[in-house]
């Protein structure tokens, strides 16, 4: 279901068999967010890609008899939902390994199985605003408002829980015994965020024994990018086109960037210490460089860090991402009229081989005759009987 479906799309993307087991109405994800691609959303035709559909009413004994016939022959059963959501189904971990006993159970949710929080409704962005990455902002008239900013949570949430899976699978393959594992899409959110929140946990312990970094004295800044809005050698620059992340921290990129720009003097005036530092507050050498880099394209400014081992990068946008020559060099989009919508593949590569183009995502139930007859060996009798006795939902 929604975003948590992703856990198993980094895994169809490399190849595995993905059923995906839907209620007789079908995910809802089809008709959310935007944009809506021919009826069906970017984030259903995204997450779904590469997967086959099978629709059962789990409410339903025959619908819970076809699942655990699938669950037989799986490696690993992932629930996208909130936790017990499969048990009260009567389809919970310990029914599943006395069906396989290799089976790898993952539970994939907002908040995890534990805690206060484990049955609180939630959607993607909490789990951000819970673990301190977004802040709220104030507009004109007062009102707080959602800041732009990437979603954290939702989508590192699926990646931790495709390496777990993956975990957990090779221990069964090699003990012949499953396990259970869950991921908190909330929890994910501040893992990524670790040095922030270990950081700031750090500063509670006396000055004596937690310090800031030598180029600043030792003062103890904010951590991570809050604590750079006055950097000057690690910094944004307006070029003539557009803009660049200027990244000279360390002393020895600080003196190439000096040296290229026929400059040494600034490198002698202020040589900085050896590694980390940005000179913060050097607000008239924020001056002169901004008039710097003001003199060159964005290009000239990437084709010059190359020359001068100067560590500069372009400032893209979600728009401008494409049309990056490193983007174009790297990425070969999966195709519209394959999958939907122009998507970005799996960032994974195979040194020397291809993975095969992901088929589209399905429609509710397209893969069920196809999955009984190929996975479980139904001939039309079979399925039809399941299908009378509503394993399938209302005929």
């Amino acid at each position: 279901m929604l975003g948590p479906g992703n856990l198993t799309t980094h895994l169809a993307d490399l190849g595995a068999d993905v059923i995906k087991v839907e209620p007789p109405q079908g995910d809802y994800g089809r008709r959310m967010t935007w944009p809506i691609v021919e009826g069906v959303s970017l984030l259903f035709l995204h997450i779904s890609r590469g997967k086959r559909s099978i629709v059962l009413d789990l409410r339903t004994e025959a619908g819970c008899d076809t699942f655990l016939e699938l669950v037989r022959g799986a490696d690993a059963v992932v629930e996208a939902m909130r936790p017990g959501g499969l048990e009260r189904r009567g389809l919970g971990f310990e029914r599943l390994r006395a069906v396989n006993p290799r089976i790898v159970f993952c539970t994939i949710s907002g908040y995890g199985m534990t805690g206060p929080y484990r049955d609180m409704p939630s959607h993607g962005i909490a789990y951000d605003t819970w673990a301190g990455i977004v802040q709220p902002e104030i507009d004109d008239d007062g009102f707080a408002f959602m800041p732009e900013h990437v979603s954290i949570g939702i989508n590192a949430g699926p990646v931790f829980g495709a390496l777990g899976l993956l975990a957990g699978v090779l221990r069964a393959r090699e003990s012949g015994e499953g396990c259970q594992l869950e991921i908190a899409q909330s929890d994910a959110a501040a893992a990524i965020d670790w040095l922030r929140s270990e950081t700031w946990r750090a500063y509670e312990r006396p000055e004596s024994e937690v310090t800031g970094n030598e180029a600043d004295n030792f003062e103890r800044r904010a951590p991570g990018t809050g604590g750079m809005e006055a950097g000057v050698r690690y910094q944004f620059y307006a070029t003539r086109d557009g803009h660049v992340l200027f990244m000279a921290s360390e002393r020895e990129f600080w003196k190439n960037f000096c040296a290229g720009i026929g400059r040494p003097d600034l490198f002698e005036r202020w040589p900085g210490s050896q590694y980390g530092d940005h000179a913060r507050g050097n607000k008239e050498l924020r001056i002169i460089l901004r008039d710097v880099f003001a003199t060159r394209t964005t290009q000239e400014w990437l084709a010059f860090g190359l020359e001068h081992n100067t560590p500069i990068a372009p400032a893209n946008s979600p728009k401008t991402l494409y049309a990056d020559p490193q983007f174009q060099a790297r990425t070969h989009l999966l195709p519209a009229d394959q999958v939907g919508a122009d998507m970005l593949p799996t960032p994974i590569k195979f040194v020397g081989e291809s993975l095969p183009t992901p088929t589209k995502a399905p429609t509710a139930g397209q893969h069920t005759e196809q999955v009984l007859r190929d996975v479980l060996g139904w001939d039309e009798d079979r399925a039809a009987a399941a299908r009378e006795a509503g394993a399938f939902g209302e005929t």
